[in-house]
């Protein structure tokens, strides 16, 4: 009775004893594989920072502009009495385009010439008298004064019927006829519109960075919707100041040529080149790793995984433009960086030496 009491409690002793036996015997052969791997580092290919020559060209949006364009309207009210707006035509500067009544200032004309040839007559009899003092020279004054008078309102008629003639300003392609002969239009009235479209331009805003890089005469391709057609143009202006709620810059360019098939208020893509950069740092992109505030990349150092700050510039599919935090030489680290943290051992299994595509062709919008 007395052993098959006790042989459970001596069976437990045992087992404890041997297990304690195996954990020494495991701490005493040293850490695992994987601890080892771990405390030599990780094992991430590197890229050797160089500079490259970058010329940036960026593509953005513009709107395509008449030469000349404008609205005609009468000067004065009246009735139209002549119409000659052909909807859609060209006119030469000058045609006429419509007339209105015309009447009441044409009797007031004839009324004020009749007057001035009796002026006139009065004006030469006292001019005689006055030589032989026949008057004083007072009275031919007032005879001199009428004449001038009668003169004067002669040329204020005329040039009210003048502004009964609705004339083109300038060469160009006429719009939709607004009005109807016999109508009585004033000056708020719209009769047609007329446009310039032998000398069309192009209008765009750059940023403000680009401001000092936009030249008189600089060249620039665009593109319209509908054709594949590739246009030209050149810089001809630029606005005085900066637009400061957008922080742009207002251009204005020519188009090359006479291209009929543009119309303005078109949209219009345009890419516009800047002057080449020969000491340019670009990088892959995937060396990059956003942050709450900036951006940041892994810089390798005798073995040491650095996290520094970098501003980056433009960037295509595959590289991005670093502006400030690296320099040329430098190593930084590209693959492996979910398991890095500052100051990470580091262990470079390749060096990735092939140039890369620099940024050249970038769109507006692209910014890092």
């Amino acid at each position: 009775m007395k052993f098959l009491i006790f042989a459970p409690g001596i069976i437990g002793f045992l087992l404890f004893t041997v297990g304690c036996s195996d954990k020494k015997q495991k701490n005493q052969a040293g850490p695992r594989p994987a601890d080892s791997r771990k405390s030599m580092g990780v094992r991430a290919d590197g890229f050797v920072v160089h500079k490259v020559t970058l010329t940036e060209k960026i593509v953005i949006p513009g709107t395509l502009v008449a030469n000349e364009a404008t609205e005609i309207h009468p000067e004065i009210s009246g009735r139209i009495t002549y119409l000659n707006i052909n909807e859609g035509k060209f006119v030469a500067k000058g045609t006429l385009l419509a007339k209105l009544y015309d009447g009441d200032l044409q009797a007031t004309l004839n009324k004020l010439q009749v007057q001035l040839q009796i002026a006139q007559q009065n004006e030469q009899r006292s001019s005689q008298l006055l030589n032989i003092q026949g008057i004083s020279q007072q009275d031919y004054d007032a005879s001199l004064l009428n004449v001038n008078n009668i003169k004067a309102d002669i040329e204020v008629t005329k040039a009210g019927i003048t502004k009964t003639e609705i004339r083109a300003p300038f060469d160009g392609r006429l719009g939709l006829k607004l009005v109807s002969s016999g109508a009585f239009v004033s000056p708020t009235v719209t009769l047609t519109n007329i446009t310039q479209l032998n000398q069309m331009r192009i209008d765009f805003t750059v940023p403000e960075k680009y401001s000092t890089q936009i030249k008189i005469g600089q060249p620039l391709d665009f593109s319209v919707e509908g054709n594949n057609k590739a246009y030209k143009a050149r810089v001809i202006a630029t606005q005085a100041s900066v637009i400061e709620a957008t922080r742009t810059l207002q251009v204005r360019a020519a188009v090359q040529g006479n291209q009929s098939d543009l119309i303005p208020g078109k949209f219009a893509k345009v890419s516009l080149d800047f002057q080449p950069n020969p000491n340019a740092i670009t990088v892959p992109s995937q060396a990059i790793i956003p942050q709450a505030r900036g951006k940041k990349i892994y810089l390798y150092n005798d073995g040491v995984a650095k996290f520094v700050d970098v501003t980056t510039g433009y960037r295509d599919s595959s590289s991005v433009e670093i502006t400030e935090g690296i320099k040329a030489g430098d190593t930084i680290l590209l693959t492996g960086l979910l398991s890095l943290k500052p100051d990470s051992k580091v262990i470079l299994a390749d060096i990735v030496n092939d140039t890369i595509k620099s940024p050249g062709n970038k769109e507006e919008g692209k910014k890092q």
